[in-house]
């Protein structure tokens, strides 16, 4: 073995090392990412079927008098308008 063969024997071996290490740190950021991930979906609140059944029936009202704006040419329009807000906007 002579000091070429050395050499790129050394070269090959910093090369494997190296991407080693660049695999390894791509492992751990994925691993803390899916933890991240983990961590906000158990912390989001989930909501009930009622509360989604509810905001469902809210987006389908709001449809509905978007559909009506569009067909119809009144001019309470702004009216119409406020139909849409939701209802905690009204109340305040």
């Amino acid at each position: 073995m002579n000091f070429g063969d050395f050499m790129g024997l050394v070269v090959a071996m910093a090369g494997l090392v190296g991407i080693v290490g660049i695999l390894g740190a791509s492992y751990n950021r994925r691993l803390a990412h899916k933890e991240r991930l983990a961590e906000l979906r158990s912390a989001a609140p989930a909501q009930s079927g009622a509360g989604k059944a509810d905001q469902v029936e809210r987006l389908e009202h709001r449809i509905r008098v978007l559909e009506r704006i569009a067909t119809d040419k009144s001019t309470d329009l702004a009216a119409r308008i406020e139909d849409l807000r939701p209802i905690q906007e009204k109340v305040s």
